[in-house]
């Protein structure tokens, strides 16, 4: 898994107008292959009317899952270009639909390509670009006595904290980043002088800053 990368928040669309030609960018984040497949279909299927709807992906953590298609197009000035831009944004795990609505005036190649790339971008923007930011859950089992001065050690270094839990002992799950989890055990063992029985679980994306 990715320690960090930057994708969509959720769906999102824009349009755009053209010498009279309407582009409506759309942006999803996807995790599979499938699911990009099954969402440029439903445009289809929703825009059914318009000229075009092409569209690209880019999927997986060497993005080894990426397509670009024209849509009846011309070669190379839709599908690519839509391509280029979620490259360009450095975005993973993403599918961009452009749809067209050919307004009478031919654009030639160039304008395609160009036309294309503003609809992308405008879809992008509408999706809102995040950053994932993978985090290593370290549960922690303190006794009652050690959870004051650990909840103000966690809340001063503005660590991720998730559940607490109040029973017979204070359970804590707190959300460091997965590269900062061993460090983070050392230091919540240093804090509270070894009383604080530690446990790793899952691995979790959040988005960053939130």
């Amino acid at each position: 898994m990715l320690a960090k990368y930057s994708t969509v928040r959720n769906y999102g669309s824009e349009e755009i107008v053209i010498k009279k030609s309407r582009f409506i960018g759309h942006a999803k984040p996807v995790e599979s292959e499938a699911e990009a497949v099954a969402f440029i279909d439903e445009l289809k299927k929703k825009y059914w009317d318009a000229t075009h709807n092409c569209s690209a992906y880019l999927i997986g953590e060497r993005d080894q899952f990426q397509k670009a298609l024209d849509d009846g197009e011309p070669s190379g000035t839709a599908g690519k270009p839509i391509l280029e831009v979620i490259k360009h944004r450095g975005l993973k795990n993403v599918v961009v639909v452009v749809t067209r609505y050919f307004g009478g005036i031919m654009l030639g190649a160039g304008g395609l390509v160009r036309a294309y790339t503003d609809g992308a971008i405008a879809g992008i923007d509408a999706a809102q670009p995040i950053v994932k930011v993978l985090h290593r859950e370290v549960l922690v089992d303190v006794d009652y006595t050690w959870y004051g001065k650990l909840e103000n050690e966690l809340r001063g270094r503005g660590f991720r904290v998730g559940e607490v839990s109040f029973t017979d002992r204070v359970k804590v799950q707190c959300l460091p980043e997965v590269g900062e989890a061993d460090r983070f055990q050392a230091w919540v063992t240093d804090v509270t002088q070894g009383q604080a029985l530690l446990e790793l679980g899952a691995k979790h994306y959040y988005i960053e800053g939130e």
